[in-house]
């Protein structure tokens, strides 16, 4: 049945670590399940952290000891997705959540790979448990600092229903037209955004891509306050009360014709659902098809160096 209820969980990270913010993960996870949602989309960097103000004692040249500190937690911080040859004991118990709950789960979590960290999406299928993960291409501004590259190799469909794919892009991954493209190129009817952008133009951009793509897009946003971020956590002065906000949202479910079907929810965290029909992706191909029919392949080349 190409109809399906889906769910965008708007939510923060509990003071990078693992243990409270899996509690978060669970509770939204059920408020997702007892609003009939099949799957639910967490945000960029849900699992360890966005280190929103760090610089981690760096300039251009140079490298603090207190730096070096502050990597170091937030390195503790994040999860490896295997503990040798098995799945790490974090890993295996997100999947219990999937399976209790009986939802698919698709998570932002800042990876440990040996020495370098990488800002991932995970994909929890509630029976088979995790069954891919790929890391974001291009991270930005300073997260280059703290954060490994991933591969393209990795931006690939990922099976929702045996007739539904989906497919995950990462903040400011979604403004690499080349690799939204190739995303669009593998026939995904879910979009999914998971994001640390709280702009106002992080909604059109959203709504562009929906109809670009003719897919259903997913975006979802933290919502932070001063007080869900680690003790030690330094912030400029504006952020002396631990009720000041940090990250103010902004998760939505755009349709394939650019209509906002839920949110756009700031200034708290929620769970938004939306019933898709994923039937709506061909009806707007019928005049916009950017990988068939308008993508003029007699004029323009694409090709990914996999």
């Amino acid at each position: 049945m190409p109809k399906i209820t889906v769910a965008v969980c708007q939510c923060a990270c509990q003071e990078f670590n693992f243990d409270k913010t899996l509690a978060h993960l669970e509770k939204f996870a059920k408020e997702a399940v007892s609003k009939s949602a099949e799957l639910a989309l967490f945000p960029e960097a849900f699992i360890g952290g966005y280190p929103r103000y760090s610089h981690f004692g760096s300039v251009v040249g140079h490298r603090t000891d207190a730096g070096r500190t502050e990597f170091l937690n937030y390195y503790k911080a994040a999860i490896c997705l295997n503990d040798g040859k098995d799945k790490s004991i974090e890993i295996q118990r997100i999947e219990e959540i999937a399976r209790n709950e009986n939802i698919f789960l698709v998570i932002g979590i800042i990876e440990r790979d040996g020495g370098t960290l990488y800002c991932t999406v995970i994909y929890i299928d509630p029976q088979q448990g995790l069954i891919n993960s790929r890391r974001k291409l291009m991270p930005t501004g300073i997260e280059r600092l703290v954060w490994g590259f991933g591969d393209v190799k990795d931006v690939k469909p990922v099976l929702l229903t045996k007739d539904i794919s989906m497919g995950a892009l990462i903040c400011w991954e979604n403004y690499m037209p080349l690799l939204r493209y190739h995303l669009y190129s593998q026939n995904v009817q879910i979009y999914l955004a998971p994001t640390a952008d709280g702009r106002d133009t992080w909604k059109a951009s959203m709504q562009h891509i929906a109809v670009e793509g003719r897919t259903y897009v997913l975006s979802a946003n933290q919502f932070v306050k001063v007080k869900n971020m680690p003790k030690e956590h330094s912030l400029p002065e504006e952020f002396s009360d631990s009720e000041s906000v940090l990250t103010n949202g902004g998760s939505l479910i755009v349709d394939p014709f650019g209509n906002i079907i839920a949110g756009p929810l700031f200034g708290e965290e929620g769970v938004l659902v939306a019933e898709i029909d994923t039937d709506q992706c061909i009806r707007g191909k019928m005049d916009l098809d950017i990988c068939g029919h308008y993508a003029r392949k007699d004029a323009f080349l694409f090709q990914v160096k996999e």
